[in-house]
């Protein structure tokens, strides 16, 4: 039998790493997608074929995708919170999520998965279900607002004839990530963080959402979104698991928004001089301020989706940094 085709954008990102790995364990064949700057080290332990273009490169794009390919996974997304790299995430999250749909219409895809966010959804009173209407339009975020405008393209394809599914995941930990939550198994070693983030939020283990991302190909209904959550946790209910799994005593203390936004704002304005992206940005704090928790209800009953408790996720995380030599 001939192995089903996957174009993954994103191949080389943490939650495209996951993705990946799960395509190659259930036999399909892929195609990986990654910058020419990408790092390839985590992307070359899989046999994947890998093709070079950015997504916002319409031509290149188009040389890169497969024709008829059974999935386009589109995972590719800038994440960035700081104020400087925001154009940069317009065209990545915008107008390359406008370039994919509009190449897996030219190449007869069979269907694209949306890799989303519930950032998407903009602040929001929790717990947040899918038929909530989004208020990202009016969030200071760049990063939610772009999320919510990539969905714009998606369902504009979807209106002229492809078949698309969206996924909104919550906060992702897990294997493969050097750069996003996994941070904080540095902070609190070094004992750098000077207190907890006021609030609640859901949380999502990388592989369980990479998971998601084949049910969603093989059942998910056309046009419809799923949120991705089960675990929800205060973020100093996070730092105090963090804080056990590195053998450090974590910060007891939470800390006011206001306080957390005067530090951000003053550590945004010494980027400017020091060129280097900040630990804390204003943007960051209002997004998690803002990041309500999430009923995954409906992930768990269409697509079979199953959620890992905080320990899970968070032990994979470390596990996976000490194996890399990350955490030493």
């Amino acid at each position: 039998m001939t192995a089903r085709t996957a174009f993954v954008t994103g191949a080389t990102g943490f939650l495209g790493l996951n993705l990946v790995a799960e395509l190659v364990a259930g036999g399909w064949r892929v195609v990986a997608l990654h910058r020419a700057g990408s790092r390839l080290d985590d992307l070359a332990r899989f046999p994947v074929e890998r093709a070079v273009a950015d997504v916002t490169d319409l031509e290149a794009l188009r040389r890169a995708m497969p024709e008829q390919p059974d999935a386009v996974f589109h995972v590719a997304g800038d994440t960035s919170v700081w104020s400087r790299e925001r154009e940069r995430q317009r065209r990545t999250n915008v107008e390359g999520t406008r370039q994919v749909v509009r190449v897996a219409r030219e190449r007869g895809a069979r269907r694209l998965v949306h890799t989303s966010s519930i950032a998407a959804f903009g602040p929001q009173a929790g717990p947040l279900d899918e038929r909530r209407p989004s208020t990202a339009p009016r969030s200071r975020v760049n990063y939610a607002r772009t999320k919510w405008e990539a969905e714009l393209e998606v369902r504009a394809g979807i209106a002229r004839g492809l078949d698309a599914v969206l996924l909104n995941p919550a906060n992702v930990v897990g294997p493969f990530d050097r750069s996003n939550w996994s941070r904080l198994f540095r902070l609190v070693r070094e004992g750098a963080l000077p207190g907890a983030m006021p609030g609640t939020a859901s949380w999502c283990d990388a592989r369980a959402v990479a998971r998601a991302h084949l049910a969603a190909f093989e059942r998910g209904r056309r046009g419809e979104s799923y949120l991705l959550g089960g675990a929800d946790a205060s973020y100093a209910e996070v730092l105090a698991l963090v804080g056990e799994l590195v053998g450090r005593r974590p910060p007891a203390r939470v800390l006011p928004a206001w306080v957390l936004r005067t530090v951000a704002a003053a550590s945004e304005a010494a980027s400017r001089v020091t060129g280097r992206a900040p630990d804390l940005t204003p943007d960051a704090v209002q997004l998690m301020v803002d990041m309500p928790t999430c009923d995954s209800g409906k992930a768990i009953r269409e697509l079979g989706y199953e959620p890992a408790s905080l320990r899970a996720m968070f032990t994979a995380c470390r596990d996976w940094l000490r194996e890399e030599r990350l955490l030493d």
